[in-house]
């Protein structure tokens, strides 16, 4: 675990919302203890992903989701070679078509940990991105329907585990100014 000493202080250092997101981390924590590659999603069924809450003065973007038909954030595998804050940055440029940076320092919000396709387990890790405030224009073969909501409109239309980390977020913009960020 000592190659990942920066995201488990990361980890250590979230306040959960939930009990699900405490055991989440619980089981986050333990994945990176596993002699595979926490982050390959060929070495096991189980990984970890990486997503992003991509917030501006607008609020929050959600998608729904091409395959699963929810609406969540940005977000998917690590690739090889890059880490969880690069590909959350990376997903949501493919996925939403904004220049988007990280919170100085990044901000991981939120962990989940949630069934994903072909019976793999996803150890997700939930960034916070702040974006410039246009409209998304999704890159080719992505999900059409990306849009901006406040976050009332967000957490009605959202996957329902997804509520109390929007919760989380509204609360933190609050104490944050992300009305500047030009995509510069």
């Amino acid at each position: 675990m000592t190659r990942y000493v920066k995201l488990v202080g990361q980890l250590e250092h979230i306040v959960p919302v939930d009990e699900r997101e405490a055991g989440s981390i619980v089981a986050t924590l333990d994945r990176l203890t596993w002699p595979e590659d926490p982050f390959d999603e060929r070495s096991s069924e189980h990984h970890v992903t990486a997503s992003a809450f991509v917030v501006s003065a607008r609020g929050v973007i959600l998608l729904r989701h091409r395959l699963l038909g929810i609406w969540v954030q940005p977000g998917g595998h690590v690739d090889p070679g890059e880490g969880p804050e690069e590909a959350a940055l990376r997903e949501t440029l493919e996925e939403t078509g904004l220049a988007v940076r990280q919170r100085s320092p990044a901000e991981l919000l939120h962990v989940d940990v949630h069934p994903g396709p072909r019976g793999h387990t996803h150890y997700d890790l939930r960034y916070v991105l702040v974006a410039p405030v246009l409209d998304p224009s999704p890159g080719h073969g992505e999900s059409r329907e990306v849009y901006w909501f406040d976050f009332d409109a967000a957490k009605e239309r959202c996957e329902p585990t997804l509520v109390h980390a929007l919760d989380k977020l509204g609360r933190a913009m609050q104490h944050w100014n992300v009305k500047d960020f030009d995509g510069g």
